[in-house]
């Protein structure tokens, strides 16, 4: 088959999938609660009876992503077993299990001329989403989006594509549990690049949103070339700052679980910053720490002369989602230049501050522009699960509709219904 009559089958294929999706957004649209929450506890029941499928699926996956030369960091996020399957499972539950956000009243007001005018929430319609490794995204990005009434269309990486098949088969058993459109849970089985490049044209104008899921590359490319409204966030430059009054084994137990518990996901930290009155006391014991643990510790001057065994840092490294067990560590000199580099070099994600000093946490909070911030808390507990959401699309970075953690709410627009008695406008 020549290329062009390729191309001509992809957009056919695609075009298709879009017509399927907005002829499913009426149907979820009028859905009650009880049917969606039918469906995703339903999905969750075959998830779980899927495991041993699931888990045959993602050793392909592994394999050639190991043969391909996939680094570990981007191994983990690829990888499934039985805990993983099981939280998978979980959380499409605890998503089926929250209130439906639609119908809900914003706000209500009554003009002079007595018209009575009502916001209330209702569903976005046809969600694009684009995701790499983390087959997982599958059943989180599907959950959410039937929970707020909306049809998704999933397009994960080539390197998950056999897990995420597996997983969606079972998110499709749901649907059809509850007598739902199979069309309001697609899956692009097409590996093709240009099948992104056409979801990003929108589809014939039936993608109504599209939210990337990975990294830089992807997100950028998306920002770059959407011809419909992009939610999403760039990339998680996390910070942790020491400040001069913490708590020195607080310190150390956060620090080392925000870079360490997981260094694949976004919510990892990246940067840390000490205070330059706590250095020695509380860095180096952080540091060694770190090093223990199999951290690459890449530190400024000042750092290094502390610990030694630190390589240099350079500017790139304060502004570089590692995603690995590697950190940048910077020391400052107070809560003001603490602010300043994050802001200077941050991402907009997350940034935690380790205090006892109530007055700087309130500066640091205030003052800082970021999706998320903390006080005496790890940047990990940047996730929708954490947030009492249940499972979570993404955390949105930008300033307009959704920011920190998207889960089900966030996937909700608004419309006026006016009531009225026969007015008319003079």
């Amino acid at each position: 088959m020549n290329i062009r009559a390729t191309a001509t089958d992809l957009t056919a294929e695609m075009l298709a999938i879009g017509v399927r999706a907005r002829d499913a957004a009426r149907a979820l649209r009028e859905a009650g609660d009880a049917t969606k929450t039918r469906a995703l506890t339903e999905a969750a029941r075959a998830i779980r009876a899927a495991r041993d499928v699931i888990l045959a699926a993602n050793a392909k996956d592994l394999e050639a992503a190991k043969a391909s030369g996939m680094t570990a960091a981007l191994m983990d996020r690829l990888a499934l077993n039985d805990a993983r399957i099981e939280a998978m499972a979980k959380g499409v539950e605890d998503v089926a299990g929250q209130a439906d956000p639609n119908g809900r009243e914003l706000a209500r007001w009554t003009r002079p001329n007595g018209l009575d005018i009502a916001r209330v929430a209702t569903p976005i319609g046809v969600i694009g989403i684009i995701y790499e490794s983390r087959p997982n995204v599958t059943a989180d990005a599907g959950a959410i989006a039937l929970k707020a009434g909306n049809v998704a269309i999933l397009r994960g990486g080539s390197d998950s594509v056999h897990s995420a098949t597996a997983i969606h088969a079972a998110m499709v058993q749901g649907l059809k549990a509850a007598e739902l459109p199979e069309a309001a849970i697609q899956y692009v089985k097409n590996t093709d690049r240009a099948a992104v490049g056409l979801m990003l044209e929108g589809l014939g104008g039936n993608v109504d949103l599209i939210i990337p899921r990975g990294g830089k590359g992807l997100t950028g490319r998306v920002m770059r070339e959407a011809r419909v409204p992009v939610l999403a966030h760039l990339e998680g430059i996390c910070h942790v700052y020491v400040h001069d009054k913490a708590g020195l084994e607080m310190a150390r137990k956060v620090v080392m679980n925000a870079k360490m518990r997981r260094t694949s996901i976004c919510g990892a930290a990246e940067t840390l910053l000490l205070d330059a009155k706590i250095l020695k006391s509380h860095g180096l014991p952080i540091l060694e720490d770190l090093a223990r643990a199999g951290c690459e510790i890449r530190g400024d001057e000042a750092v290094r002369a502390i610990f030694p065994a630190a390589k240099a840092a350079t500017d790139e490294d304060w502004k570089t989602e590692y995603l690995d067990a590697i950190i940048a560590v910077k020391m400052v000199a107070g809560v003001e230049e603490a602010i300043q580099h994050i802001e200077t070099h941050g991402s907009h994600h997350t940034d935690s501050i380790i205090t006892e000093d109530a007055a700087a946490a309130e500066i640091f909070l205030n003052a800082l522009d970021s999706a998320i911030v903390l006080w005496n808390a790890s940047t990990q507990f940047a996730d929708g699960g954490e947030f009492g959401m249940g499972a979570e699309i993404g955390i949105g970075t930008g300033k307009l509709h959704a920011r920190g953690p998207v889960g089900v709410e966030q996937l909700t627009t608004f419309k006026y219904v006016v009531r009225g008695t026969g007015q008319i406008r003079p």
